[in-house]
């Protein structure tokens, strides 16, 4: 086998998001901090201090992860697992520690109201002759409703393939996504959605595919601002200044609160509150463990007090 046979393999066993987030990472190391390659420990720690205040935790600690792995690459020794790095970020951790910021969850009553802008501008757009206008509005509604129903993250609506879908009239549809972030061993899982009376998400995606005129490749391409419909798929990362964008059109407020998390906890709040047994909703979400599961759900204020008011009631009798 040749040498590039097994690098090919070698680099088909990382994620596209995760070798995409490190390069990022590095190059900031590189040209905002105008730190050297390879890195010393001492030079790590520095870092880690001086973006300690204006950065979370967590993204230190993916560019500390990103660090380890670029010296690993290239055969360096790893400054990364020093003891000076490892008792800064413990430093880090216990100076700048606080609550964990949540994606506001998108609700129901605001999915109505975005869907229903939606297709005011979808209808509105091939009434004026804007056909960009009113496939882009069709492609944000397939997207906004298939994120919610089916609580999908952003790299999984990314790479929902066409020819990866099947549809049954007056049941649903079913998507296999070939990789996933829950899907260690490349495995892939079909995911079911099911047609519902509104805010269908099933609907919504056989009017924009339609629209669409493709047989194979991304259901939700990008479409830049000449609107040429790409061949390739839209960006993680482009979801979340697509969901504020949409909901500042929707006339909805405080969209920099929402992220493309909102989706998924939105759903994940609807289905609590409309009775759905924890097991269930892990199972059909795809969360393997319970804490999973729980920071994505919000316990509701009202019933946390009328649990306590219980309490109180029987200290009193």
């Amino acid at each position: 086998m040749a040498l590039g046979d097994v690098d090919d393999y070698l680099q088909a066993a990382d994620r596209e998001n995760t070798l995409r987030s490190y390069a990022t990472c590095i190059r900031h190391y590189e040209q905002e901090w105008r730190g050297f390659l390879p890195a010393t420990s001492d030079g790590v720690a520095r870092y880690l201090a001086a973006y300690a205040p204006q950065h979370a935790l967590s993204t230190l600690r993916q560019r500390v992860a990103a660090l380890a792995r670029w010296h690993a690459d290239h055969g360096f020794p790893d400054p990364t697992r020093s003891p000076v790095v490892r008792k800064v970020l413990k430093g880090i951790r216990a100076t700048h520690a606080g609550a964990q910021r949540q994606a506001k969850p998108l609700e129901l009553q605001q999915l109505e109201v975005v869907n229903a802008h939606l297709q005011a501008l979808q209808q509105a757009s091939l009434r004026a002759g804007r056909p960009i206008d009113a496939l882009r509005a069709s492609r944000d509604r397939a997207l906004v409703l298939l994120g919610f129903w089916r609580a999908f993250r952003s790299d999984e609506l990314t790479r929902v393939q066409i020819e990866d879908a099947e549809l049954v009239d007056g049941q649903g549809m079913t998507l296999h996504l070939h990789r996933s972030k829950g899907d260690r061993d490349y495995e892939g899982r079909s995911f079911h959605c099911p047609a519902l009376s509104r805010l269908c998400p099933v609907e919504a995606y056989r009017e924009w595919t339609a629209l669409l005129g493709r047989t194979s490749g991304p259901v939700f391409p990008a479409i830049d601002r000449w609107g040429r419909v790409s061949e390739v798929s839209m960006r993680p990362t482009s979801i979340i200044p697509l969901l504020r964008s949409v909901l500042d059109d929707a006339g909805l407020a405080a969209s920099r609160d929402y992220s493309s998390h909102s989706l998924r906890r939105g759903f994940a709040g609807w289905a609590r509150a409309s009775g759905w047994d924890l097991k269930d909703l892990m199972a059909y979400v795809g969360w393997k463990d319970v804490d999973s599961a729980l920071r994505y759900l919000d316990s509701p204020t009202s019933a946390l007090q009328q649990r306590f008011e219980r309490g109180l009631g029987s200290a009193d009798t």
